[in-house]
Parts: C-alpha cells; structure tokens; sequence
C-alpha cells in the first residue's frame, strides 16, 4: 500500500490547495473576477463556451454524442477535449465521430482538442462454451489456464496472460470483471500453466472480462499491436492533439511510445495513465518524462487497497503541479448521471475536492458517452468547479510552489513565475502572454495566478521557417486547452516585433471584455530570444 506519512507541524498544510473558508474576502474576489453573461457571449472572433470554469472538462464521445447538434450542445456547455477510447468501436466508427465533432467546431466557433485513449495492454478472461454468462459459487475451487483458446466453463476459466501462473504465488489476490469476483490462489503449477483459485464470492462471470493482478509486475508490452495501429493510422493521420497512454508503468515506456509516433511525437502530448502500484512506485519519472499524467481510478483501485485511492489520488495531483505537469482526473466523476438528471451528493463533493486538490482537467466517461445526460453532466460539472474554485487560495499555492522548485530556474520558468507574482501584487485582470510552442503558457498556468491566462498563438519566427521548421497555431492552441486557466486564441497574421503583437493581444483582450480601460494587464512572451515581462494600463 501507500506509506502513511507522518503529520507535518509546521503552520501550514503541505498539501497544495490552501483552501481557507474563513476568508470570505475570496469568495467576493471570486465574484469580482466572473465575467459578465455579456462579455462571454461576446468571447468570440472565435467562439466560447458558456462554462466559466478555469478547470478544464475532458468528455468521452460514444453512441449519444457523435452527431452534430449534440456535439454542438457540448461544445457550448464547456466541453474543452475531446476523448475518443480506443477499447470500443473502429477506426471508421471513430472518424464519423470526429468528422462531426469538427464540423460541430466550425459551426460554433469553439475550438476543442482531440485525444486517443489506446486501449492498452490488458489481461483478459477468455470464451465461455455456452456463450452467455456462468454462475461462480463461493467457496468453490476453479482452474484458470493460460491457453486462451480454451472455452471456459463454472469450473476452468481461460485467461489472456501467458505468465499468469510464473507471477501469482498462493495467498495471491486477483480480481475479475472491475472487481465484482475475487479469486484467492491456493496454487500455480507453470508447467502447465495454470492455477487453481478459490472464488471469494459468488457473481455471474461473462466472457472476456478484464483481470487484475494487485501488486504484481506484470510482463505485458508498452504498445499492443492494435494500440500501434490506432496511433498511426488514426490518431497520426488525424493529427490528434493527445495521446492518453494505458498502464504507464515507468518512465522508459514514454520513450518508446514517442518512437513509435515517430515524427509526430512533438506536435502531440502524451498523458500517462497511471493505474498500478509499479506506475505509481515509479512516479517521479513518469511525471518527469510525460507531457500530463491522468489519475485513472478505475484500474487503480483495483490494484491498491480502496481506502488508500484518495491518498494516491492527493499525492499524484501535488507532484504534477510541483513540476508543472497538467493533470485529469478521471472515473466515476458524475458516474449516477449516466441515468439521472442530478448528481449524488458525493460526487459532486469528489469533483469539488479533486479542484482543491489542484487538478488541471476532470474527465466525464459514461456520462457523456453513453449516459441520458451527457449536455448536463457537463453543465453540473463546469457549476462545480467553477464554485470549488472561489475557495483555492492561490496566493498561497504560488508560495507553497516556489518552495519546492529547485534553483538556478531556466529563464523562462523565472520569467513565467514573476509574472503571477506581479499579478498577484498589482491585482492584474489578467495574464496576457504570446505563444510559439506553448511553454510559457503551461509554465505560467503552473503557478495559478487569480486571473485568467489569454494566450495568443502566433506563427514562429521566419529565421525558424527557414530552417524547415513546421508550426500549426492552431493545433498549439488545441494543446492548451489542457491547462488550467489558460484561454487559447490564434493570431495568423505576422507582424514585425513582440511588442507588435503584445499591442495586438491586448486590443483584442479588451475588444472581448476580458480587460477594461483602467485595468492592468501582465504581459509576458519569450518569442525574441529574450523573454520579458511587463505590466501594462489598459487605456
């Protein structure tokens, strides 16, 4: 399990949310701070949302949203990215799906980003010899071999893992079928490659079920032969924006997914789904060499004790915004609106506390896929987080930050930190910063400054071009739909200095009613091999 740590004593907590109810001063900045219904209708020249919310909403696209009216529904309900999961449907079933999300764009004006979930490896349960579903008793003995081709009965069960008896001893958990059958192992012979298990609990066991294995190392590959597929010849082809990778368990295996998208590996972000005890055993270095990492509940309660997941869950959150690593966090968020109109009250609170926790994104599954509510859910989701952010203390996160970031800072970092700390000081409306590749953007979301973060995306520089570079501000301001706080908007035409386009992003800022004259305005940019920060007056 996690190790408990013991409780600190100085005067303030460790964690990085610093939420203070007392300080009632913070819910009437928060209100100072929301824009007017007038101005958010008017956040266009490209369109917006009706959500106010600084985190961002992740919603997987299934069967009752892939037709352009609905999509259109979720794109104004707050529908930032886009999830398409690659464990159901084809590559032609997919591309409707996103050939009428894009069209669903272009008719609202609102830009969304687009990521593949790969399917990953699994492990399996095999065919049944009566093809439905058979009753497993409790307390009875069952075999479980490793030749898949088998078909199963209430007494031999197929499963898809070739190491299976190498890797379980006696005493050994393993859950089946998202946790509703425990089998507890009373022996493993691997010559024969099997293992005879007794059933914990009696339940109905259908065909090809997923399996879990809690605190073993499994054997499995980084990148299945379908997950390679998906990856070039739809999410490469399509040029998607994100890349949720499956069973991420050490930093290594970012590498090798990065070789195999070849070319295209700058121009897409690879989330790391940490689901097991060895992913989270090597976390440092996963964080370390990710884009994002995605706080996948579903897998990982299966793998470490229930009572610990929101332990795990804090931790996670805390090192990526320790080392300005966006983070989701994901499963059964609003899980009892895939049927009602309302959420229950705990999870609501549980969207409201992975907000506090310092999220950058929250991820709707079956409710926006598959559930009769997906526009609400997103409505309810976008309500909550917008009110759990009136509570975040950012002043304080910006100083918890700082004590954990190591010395010498690159001279971006420095630059992107003193601008929240001036925003803070000079109580800007908001952060306003120019972006070739984005980093500066990411880098100032890292430290939460109150206001919100307008980021221009421009073309790079002609000295870039002529170098060969390829650049697509478009698909830049896609990626950043991924960080808190930071609103994307794209500049395609070319003008001769920073300071050119700074007057031009401020112009902007206030012709859409994020700034007003009299407000003050952090600039920031790192675009003329100088980076610099500024305040400005709006006039």
């Amino acid at each position: 399990g996690i190790p408990r740590q013991s409780p600190r004593t100085s005067s303030g907590p460790e964690h990085g949310s610093y939420v203070d109810l007392t300080k009632f001063e913070v819910q009437e900045k928060h209100i100072l701070e929301n824009l007017s219904s007038l101005n958010l209708s008017n956040l266009t020249g490209e369109g917006v949302s009706d959500s106010r919310c600084k985190t961002k909403i992740i919603c997987t696209l299934g069967p009752v949203s892939r037709d352009v009216p609905k999509l259109e529904e979720m794109l104004r309900a707050g529908m930032n990215i886009a999830r398409f999961n690659f464990s159901h449907g084809t590559h032609e079933y997919h591309q409707e799906t996103l050939d009428a999300l894009r069209h669903a764009c272009t008719n609202t004006g609102i830009r969304c980003g687009v990521l593949l979930d790969t399917k990953g490896p699994e492990i399996r349960t095999g065919m049944l010899a009566g093809g439905g579903p058979v009753l497993l008793e409790k307390d009875s003995e069952i075999t479980l071999t490793t030749d898949y081709e088998v078909k199963g009965d209430a007494k031999l069960v197929a499963v898809s893992y070739a190491s299976l008896a190498k890797d379980v001893a006696p005493g050994s958990q393993i859950l089946c079928a998202d946790g509703s059958i425990t089998f507890t192992v009373i022996s493993c012979d691997v010559k024969a490659g099997t293992v005879q298990v007794r059933c914990e609990n009696s339940a109905k066991l259908g065909e090809r079920k997923n399996m879990n294995l809690p605190g073993v190392n499994v054997d499995l590959p980084t990148i299945t032969e379908k997950d390679r597929d998906d990856l070039l010849n739809w999410g490469v082809k399509n040029k998607v924006d994100f890349v949720a990778a499956s069973f991420v368990r050490k930093g290594s295996d970012l590498d090798y997914i990065r070789s195999v998208l070849g070319s295209a590996a700058d121009k897409i972000h690879i989330i790391s789904k940490v689901e097991n005890m060895e992913g989270l055993n090597n976390f440092n270095d996963i964080v370390a060499a990710s884009d994002g990492v995605m706080v996948a509940r579903g897998d990982l309660g299966m793998e470490i004790p229930m009572e610990q997941i929101f332990l795990a869950q804090k931790r996670m959150i805390k090192r990526c915004n320790e080392a300005g690593k966006f983070v989701v966090t994901a499963t059964q968020m609003l899980e009892s609106m895939t049927s009602a109109p309302r959420p229950t009250r705990a999870e609501s609170t549980d969207v409201a506390n992975s907000v506090l926790d310092g999220t950058d994104c929250v991820m709707l599954s079956g409710e926006t896929a598959a559930g009769a509510y997906p526009v609400e859910a997103i409505k309810v989701m976008a309500e909550i987080c917008n009110e759990a952010e009136a509570y975040v203390d950012n002043d304080a996160v910006f100083k918890n930050l700082m004590e954990h970031q190591s010395i010498p800072m690159s001279v971006t970092e420095s630059t992107a930190s003193s601008a929240v700390r001036s925003a803070h000081k000079v109580g800007a409306t908001l952060v306003l910063c120019l972006a070739e590749s984005g980093h500066t953007a990411s880098l100032i979301a890292k430290y939460r400054p109150n206001c919100r973060i307008m980021c221009m995306c421009i073309p790079i520089r002609d000295e870039k071009l002529a170098k060969g570079a390829t650049h697509d501000p478009e698909a830049v301001a896609r990626r950043l739909l991924s960080n808190r706080g930071v609103i994307p908007y794209v500049n395609t035409d070319r003008s001769d200095s920073s300071r050119a386009y700074m007057e031009n992003a401020l112009q902007h800022a206030k012709k859409i009613g994020m700034c007003k004259t009299g407000d003050r305005v952090v600039g920031v940019h790192d675009v003329d091999f100088d980076a610099v920060m500024k305040i400005m007056d709006v006039e």
